[in-house]
């Protein structure tokens, strides 16, 4: 069994202002981390682009044609201060949805073992009915739904380390008892939500906020016992990463102080779980991380582990 790479150049043709931190040279500080020869034995794919009916899968219709039809045919427009739509934005952003789809059908049918989906402009701050935060639409949530959906998994777990937490998919999981939405995020900090209170409608948003400074160890022992044995007992049929590599060090947009090997760890935990409860089965969608260094290495760090290193 194999790891699948899921990427398109679609992700190159999202333009954002000069300055913006999350630009297309993220795209290519992936690409260099992974030339390295260690990873000649991934399974490397085109992202195909999604019809837009699979955006339902979490977003109402209505919104999704709106935001289509706000698309220009030249330069960019702003949906707020920091999320940007460009002429190449809706084909980066379905291609985008479509990575993660076929990562979930190749993962689930049983043709690899887990894969990584690098593509931008990130995700997980979409919200059902509003883009913001550099995010257009959920790609990791419609992967979940999508598994839910096509391959009838019955309990889908999303898991998301960025280090922003991402009101997106608690937001469209707040009310949905067979997707178990797991966080650790710096707080405060960008979007303001993500305390521990915030439990959902049915008790399957587990929220475990980190404080500025807080480094690796102090995310491993959030993740060890605020994340873990919630997973351990809601036993999801496949496991969705949501991977920002943000909370590294050298990351410009928040303040904590993880290192490209906690990636690793919290990937190698959460396949022992997958080998338990899945199958095996996780799919990882890149989301945030605006250090180039940083996110090179945490890339090649998370990659190494799905690959079984």
């Amino acid at each position: 069994m194999t790891t699948l790479y899921v990427s398109h150049p679609a992700s190159f043709d999202h333009e954002v202002p000069e300055g913006h931190p999350e630009r297309p040279a993220r795209m290519r500080a992936v690409e260099r981390a992974l030339e390295d020869e260690r990873f000649a034995g991934l399974v490397r794919a085109s992202a195909p682009k999604a019809e837009i009916e699979a955006v339902t899968l979490a977003h109402p219709r209505a919104y999704v044609d709106a935001l289509v039809a706000a698309v220009p045919e030249h330069g960019m427009v702003g949906i707020d201060s920091d999320t940007i739509l460009s002429a190449g934005s809706l084909e980066a952003t379905l291609r985008a949805v479509g990575g993660g789809m076929h990562a979930v059908d190749a993962v689930v049918g049983g043709g690899c073992r887990n894969a990584f989906v690098a593509m931008r402009p990130p995700g997980h701050h979409a919200e059902r009915t509003r883009s913001m935060g550099f995010c257009l639409f959920n790609h990791a949530a419609i992967a979940a739904r999508h598994a839910r959906q096509k391959h009838g998994a019955e309990r889908v777990a999303l898991v998301d380390w960025d280090v922003h937490h991402g009101n997106g998919s608690q937001d469209i999981f707040w009310d949905d008892a067979t997707v178990l939405y797991c966080s650790t995020h710096q707080m405060p900090l960008y979007p303001g939500t993500g305390a521990s209170s915030e439990r959902g409608e049915k008790d399957t948003i587990v929220n475990v906020p980190l404080r500025p400074n807080d480094d690796g160890e102090v995310f491993r022992e959030a993740f060890e016992t605020g994340i873990l044995p919630r997973l351990e007992r809601f036993r999801p049929d496949v496991i969705v990463i949501s991977a920002g590599f943000d909370a590294h060090r050298l990351d410009p947009l928040a303040n904590l102080r993880l290192e490209a090997e906690d990636f690793g760890w919290a990937t190698r935990r959460l396949m022992d779980v997958a080998d338990r409860c899945a199958g095996g089965r996780i799919v990882s969608i890149l989301e945030g991380g605006y250090s180039l260094e940083g996110l090179g290495k945490s890339v090649a760090a998370h990659v190494d582990a799905l690959m079984g290193r």
